[in-house]
């Protein structure tokens, strides 16, 4: 199927890549349904796109790859409305403020999207970690070079 996409025009996806939402995401509680598309392949960022509003697209990247001491602990409600059966079968993704410049990016850290890849169901948890806040630099290195 075709969909219109808020950063990539309209690109062709597959019903089985689509990832259901049972509670929407919070402040977007109709969107039940999204895709995750690469942004570019040359980069570890990817769209997490709505299938049914063009222009809902959250810029998502593993928290990981950026922020390697991150710890997500799952609570068991999560694992449960997930259907999760084993670790590796979970993405997580932190959603992205996207800045200008781009050095001044942050990461959502305290609400990280969850997903489970076997069932493609996914969920926006809130950690109750005061290490982890909505608005973490993803390049702290870079900005205080620039000042």
């Amino acid at each position: 199927m075709k969909i219109n996409t808020k950063y990539l025009g309209e690109v062709e996806i597959s019903e089985e890549k689509i990832i259901h939402f049972e509670a929407g995401i919070p402040s977007f509680l109709d969107e039940k349904k999204f895709v995750l598309l690469p942004f570019d392949e040359s980069t570890p960022f990817y769209i997490l796109q709505s299938v049914t509003t063009p222009e809902l697209g959250f810029v998502v990247v593993s928290p990981f790859q950026f922020f390697p001491d991150y710890q997500v602990k799952l609570s068991d409600a999560t694992i449960e409305a997930l259907k999760i059966e084993k670790e590796e079968d979970v993405s997580i993704f932190s959603i992205l403020t996207v800045q200008e410049p781009f050095t001044k990016t942050t990461a959502n850290l305290q609400g990280p999207v969850v997903i489970n890849n076997k069932t493609n169901q996914g969920k926006q948890i809130s950690l109750n970690d005061p290490n982890y806040g909505t608005k973490h630099l993803l390049m702290p290195q870079a900005v205080g070079k620039e000042g």
